[in-house]
């Protein structure tokens, strides 16, 4: 049977993603910093800053590592998303280089961690090869080896692919990595705690407030700290200013028994593209089918998603033996309006300091977050902080993304003021088990979700972040915002931000 939403890493983490590793906030504490967001960002800032003397707590609103970290596919590279000939035009030379070298620096620093802390966690250095099946993408790899090349990149062009079906070519990057990203991150966070520093599961952060010190609210309490570190997948802190440069969207990926390993990390030039690679456990191999992107809330056919990526695993990876479809999940990516993420402090603030924006490189780019972040608080030098400071501006590189992602904003909030947008049915009965719609109801319209013991909910279809409706997401049973990719459960609790409050329950008449 298919899990529906859980991911490898967290069906087979050491501890079981349903039970608690660290208690929740139930009172006021004053420490140094404040860290927002139990995934690998918040994860590695926390031990980076307690090894340099400062006391910590690390907030996290669900499991440690349960989110987005736990929804990745976690391939370590310097091959980045946005490509080194866009980085290189946008950023320039220097800015290039600074990108290579801060994404090889974060995966020596996961290195470091793992040999400290003596961690199993499968991680395996390997090659990766960014592919082409047709003729017209090799001229576009060749021009993306010589701006990786300048940036000071190991890459090579190369005809011998090690993939079961041909390829026109590949670019080759020796020494990249995989690895089991719980396996990874709970003993590094069981490291935090002690010493004036704690980690909290079940905690939601409410109210910022930055100045001297620092005031974070929580569903448990008040953290006063000298600083707050906010690293969830979007800053929830920053409901207007730097969410316009942020764009969610939807990824997915399934994992197949299969009898053989790749020998490397694969990802093609088509569009939509796809991501692969597999996974030694201790049940066997595990191959990686991923892709089928889209922007969040804006897909009625989520579960097409996944059948594309069956067919493709299958059709693509037979020779590989590929058995039973055991794991099936989605993640939320986020960019950014110029293809680089957004680390350091938060626009218009003193003390409150953001990192977001990691694209499909979460691993890496997460690592070098916490990197810069901790370097910044301890008043360290950092080579790589101007590169990715939040409030920098680069028009020519910014502004065809910032318009065309921020039209949905406008477009969506008018049409759903009109009361029959979106509306899909006038009665409770026209929702059946699994699924969810909007319906009219006595002039009013109602997010309606049934599960599958026939129990209804009923919600405000307003998403409590900038007032867009959401559209149901049947794959994973959520409500989804079309307009900055907030999510929420069938019962209104929030699973992605920027929204910080649930849909409003309603009552049926």
């Amino acid at each position: 049977m298919v899990n529906q939403t859980r991911s490898l890493w967290q069906e087979t983490a050491p501890s079981p993603p349903q039970s608690t590793l660290f208690p929740a906030l139930d009172r006021d504490l004053e420490v140094d910093v404040a860290i927002v967001g139990g995934g690998i960002a918040g994860i590695t800032a926390a031990l980076l800053l307690k090894r340099a003397g400062k006391t910590v707590a690390l907030v996290e609103k669900d499991r440690i590592a349960g989110g987005e970290t736990g929804n990745t596919t976690a391939h370590l590279t310097e091959a980045i998303d946005t490509g080194y000939k866009t980085v290189s035009s946008d950023f320039g030379a220097d800015g290039a280089r600074l990108v290579a070298g801060s994404s090889r620096d974060s995966i020596a620093q996961i290195e470091r961690f793992i040999a400290e802390h003596r961690i199993e966690c499968g991680f395996k250095r390997l090659p990766a090869y960014l592919y082409a099946e047709g003729d017209q993408d090799v001229e576009a790899l060749r021009e993306e080896e010589e701006h990786a090349r300048r940036a000071g990149v190991e890459v090579a062009f190369t005809s011998d692919v090690p993939l079961p079906f041909p390829v026109k070519g590949a670019l080759r990057f020796p020494n990249q990595a995989a690895f089991h990203p719980t396996e990874y991150l709970q003993p590094l966070a069981r490291a935090i705690s002690g010493d004036g520093s704690h980690v909290f599961e079940d905690t939601h952060a409410h109210r910022f407030e930055d100045g001297e010190p620092c005031r974070l609210t929580t569903s448990g309490g008040v953290i006063t700290a000298r600083d707050v570190l906010v690293l969830a997948n979007v800053p929830v802190n920053d409901t207007v200013l730097l969410i316009t440069k942020l764009y969610a969207y939807r990824t997915y990926a399934v994992g197949a028994r299969v009898e053989e390993e790749l020998p490397g990390l694969f990802w093609d030039t088509a569009d939509p593209y796809h991501y692969t690679r597999t996974q030694r456990t201790r049940d066997g191999v595990v191959l990686f089918a991923g892709g089928e992107d889209h922007k969040t809330g804006t897909d009625d056919d989520t579960e097409g998603r996944y059948r594309g990526l069956e067919v493709y695993a299958r059709e693509k990876f037979g020779s590989l033996g590929v058995q039973t479809i055991d794991y099936r999940w989605s993640g939320q990516v986020i960019e950014t309006a110029d293809g680089l993420p957004y680390i350091g402090q938060n626009p218009m603030d003193g003390h409150v300091w953001v990192g977001t924006g990691f694209s499909g490189n979460g691993m890496t780019f997460g690592t070098l977050a916490a990197m810069i972040l901790s370097d910044l608080v301890l008043g360290r030098e950092n080579a790589y902080a101007n590169l990715y400071w939040p409030s920098r501006v680069k028009p020519l590189a910014s502004a065809a993304t910032y318009l065309s992602e921020n039209v949905d904003f406008p477009r969506y909030f008018i049409q759903d003021r009109l009361l029959r947008a979106n509306v899909e049915g006038d009665s409770v009965e026209d929702v059946k088990p699994g699924e969810g719609r909007i319906i009219s109801l006595g002039g009013e319209k109602l997010a309606v979700s049934r599960d599958e013991h026939g129990a209804v909910h009923t919600l405000s279809p307003i998403c409590t972040h900038l007032a867009c409706d959401v559209s149901w997401n049947g794959a994973e049973r959520s409500w989804d915002c079309p307009c900055h990719g907030s999510r929420f459960a069938p019962d209104g609790a929030v699973l992605n931000g920027p929204a910080t409050k649930p849909l409003e329950q309603k009552a049926l008449a």
